[in-house]
């Protein structure tokens, strides 16, 4: 049985991806790092109706849980689940820094890394990361050492490091990879290392919690201001 997914990420740009079996048959992605809500919805439609199809041809959504900034992340993940709700579908969940891993392994099997971090911006001079090992079967793909983390950029192991983050603190990085800086999560290869994991046995979760990994920047007064008339 053949399964037809739209997968969504906003964990750092915004994008969407149609994919069957792990093959994307279309995708849609925008640079700007601050536009998700306004960007997914027309990308969905634009995705969907370019093949000729509709919500009701899909097996399932799939959304990257981060991490990612609050307001971006939680722009992708409110689209799919009322996009599940709407069309009756199940909405899985997976790290977005998975995305980004399953693209660069085989770069890194090749170069002979056996483990590697991806990292990317998480504002506030710091970066979030993760680190994976190359997991060579049929394919050169990514498995994670551990939860994914939030630190300043000397916290990250002293790992080849890819993804966003080596554009950012080249110099602040133990071993940042060339040419690696813009290894965003994209909706794309959340695809297809969705289905790298179905592949081998794993079920995807129905977990669509945020990954945020922090407390959020807006506050709560401590006392209500008084207004006078």
């Amino acid at each position: 049985m053949r399964v037809l997914v739209l997968s969504l990420d906003s964990s750092s740009i915004a994008s969407v991806a149609l994919a069957r079996d792990g093959e994307v048959l279309r995708e849609s992605a925008t640079a700007d790092t601050r536009s998700h809500a306004e960007a997914l919805a027309p990308a969905v439609r634009d995705v969907l109706s370019a093949e000729g199809l509709t919500g009701a041809d899909l097996d399932a959504v799939l959304v990257g849980t981060g991490p990612g900034p609050f307001t971006g992340l939680r722009a992708g993940l409110a689209t799919a689940r009322a996009l599940g709700f709407a069309w009756g579908l199940p909405v899985h969940g997976l790290c977005s820094l998975d995305a980004a891993a399953h693209r660069i392994a085989p770069r890194l099997a090749e170069a002979g890394h056996e483990e590697f971090a991806v990292v990317i911006d998480a504002r506030r001079k710091e970066l979030y990361w993760r680190p994976y090992r190359v997991l060579e079967d049929t394919a050169a793909t990514a498995v994670a050492l551990s939860e994914p983390r939030v630190g300043a950029p000397e916290d990250v192991p002293a790992l080849p490091s890819c993804g966003p983050g080596t554009a950012l603190y080249p110099q602040r990085l133990a071993h940042p990879v060339p040419g690696t800086g813009d290894l965003h999560p994209t909706a794309a290869d959340l695809a297809r290392a969705a289905w790298a994991l179905t592949s081998r046995g794993t079920p995807l979760s129905t977990d669509t919690s945020p990954l945020y990994l922090r407390e959020s920047d807006a506050k709560v007064p401590a006392f209500a201001k008084r207004t006078t008339a």
